[in-house]
């Protein structure tokens, strides 16, 4: 996917073929901070499509903390 125009509303078809599109990399292993680089697109933006495309979300990952 190309460059997506910083700052321009997406909306209609394109939004849902933009959700696909996302949602297809993010569950295929892909970091939503990877895809927003890729894409041009803010976290924020990248992380609202993939909620409204029904995507379901990893956890942040990394060390927990375990009982003390």
């Amino acid at each position: 996917m190309a460059q997506l125009t910083k700052g321009r509303r997406i909306t209609g078809d394109e939004r849902g073929n933009l959700s696909d599109d996302l949602r297809s990399k993010y569950e295929s292993g892909r970091s939503i901070r990877s895809i927003a680089a890729e894409t041009g697109r803010s976290y924020g933006f990248v992380h609202r499509v993939l909620l409204e495309s029904g995507a379901t979300l990893r956890g942040r990952g990394g060390a927990t903390r375990g009982k003390r």
